[in-house]
């Protein structure tokens, strides 16, 4: 009787295999290579590609995709289909909302929050400016004339 393999590998973009395990915590595919949390939930159908970071309680929403040596901060919730770019940052907190993208090596701050649709363009960065209420989370369209901070 053959043995079940728990993985699927994928070939990256370099034709290199890449072999993704699933998470305990949800079931979402992550890559050998990445280092996820047990405390965080990775939605089933989730990526989390090499070198990715996911922090305890954060919340990887179903089809996301986290991309080469993203991290992703403690209490951050990605939302469904969204995509957060190469080695960005999504700070402890932050939410990223259903279908948004967020750049390679763009940073999004501290209790932050991306609309749904949205797009981070790279190497932007997001930060919460009204120290007085850390609770307050910022909902700033991005787009062309947005300024590097909400």
């Amino acid at each position: 009787m053959r043995r079940k393999k728990n993985y699927i590998e994928f070939d990256d973009d370099n034709g290199v295999t890449r072999r993704y395990y699933r998470h305990p915590n949800g079931g979402g595919l992550v890559e050998a290579s990445a280092t996820v949390d047990p405390e965080a939930y990775v939605s089933p159908n989730a990526y989390i590609d090499p070198g990715a970071r996911v922090h305890a309680r954060a919340v990887i929403g179903a089809g996301a995709w986290i991309d080469r040596d993203a991290q992703i901060g403690p209490g951050a919730r990605i939302g469904d289909r969204a995509h957060v770019g190469a080695s960005a940052i999504v700070s402890p907190r932050a939410v990223i909302g259903k279908r948004a993208t967020i750049g390679a090596q763009a940073r999004i701050g501290e209790r932050v929050e991306v609309i749904a649709d949205d797009v981070v363009p790279e190497g932007f960065t997001i930060e919460v400016q009204d120290g007085d209420n850390p609770a307050r989370s910022v909902r700033q369209r991005v787009g062309a004339d947005a300024s590097r901070a909400a």
